[in-house]
């Protein structure tokens, strides 16, 4: 079953072939190479870098909510969350914070936490990269190096991150430069399209199983 997350993503990215299908059925401003239409291929980028980065952070916080509602206790959360737990609460400065996980209220921290975590990214403006994408899922669910997972048939997970990190590097280049940046081709959107799907579909299963072992529930 997909989740909430992926749904979203899959109709976003219908604008994306919206956008290729007017590449299309377009006139440039000559034959072959159409150079007239460069700014859909830019502005395609710019709006996949937008829906793969949304992915990520739903995803992140619709597993951790499913843990939270559907965990019949917190003896069933991963060590590593606990870790994390019991390192917050260590450093907090409020002596009675560690009272605030007793009975069933480790729910509302981690829904808590999570916000905290997202306030944190949006006044940080992080570019969602593999650095990046890693550290939100560790920070969200405990999953450490998400990316050592992104592979498939001729691409190993370094060659995927690397290759994520460069679309991405593009789409700071189109925003920081406009107009001036380097040239950006239809097969560049398309490659580039392509790629994250084939990463969020792996995402999907990795987070899928790791909040069934938690919860035992084999749905979103």
């Amino acid at each position: 079953m997909e989740s909430n997350a992926k749904q979203k993503f899959d109709k976003n990215c219908e604008d994306i072939n919206k956008l290729l299908e007017f590449h299309e059925s377009s006139g440039g401003s000559s034959p072959g190479r159409r150079y007239g239409l460069e700014v859909l291929n830019k502005s395609a980028v710019v709006l996949i870098c937008a829906i793969w980065e949304a992915y990520c952070e739903d995803i992140a916080a619709e597993g951790l909510e499913h843990i939270v509602n559907y965990a019949t206790s917190s003896d069933n959360l991963s060590t590593e969350i606990k870790k994390q737990v019991a390192k917050s609460v260590k450093e907090d400065q409020n002596q009675l914070a560690v009272w605030s996980l007793a009975d069933d209220g480790w729910r509302n921290y981690l829904r808590n936490r999570l916000t905290q975590l997202q306030e944190k990214r949006n006044r940080q403006l992080n570019t969602p990269i593999t650095v990046n994408i890693d550290k939100l899922f560790d920070e969200s669910l405990a999953i450490k190096n998400i990316s050592h997972s992104w592979r498939w048939k001729k691409m190993s997970a370094t060659q995927a991150a690397l290759k994520l990190d460069k679309y991405i590097n593009l789409r700071g280049s189109i925003a920081h430069r406009g107009s001036a940046s380097e040239t950006v081709k239809k097969q560049q959107v398309e490659a580039f399209l392509k790629h994250v799907q084939q990463i969020v579909d792996i995402i999907e299963s990795v987070v899928f199983t790791y909040i069934t072992q938690i919860t035992s529930q084999d749905s979103y």
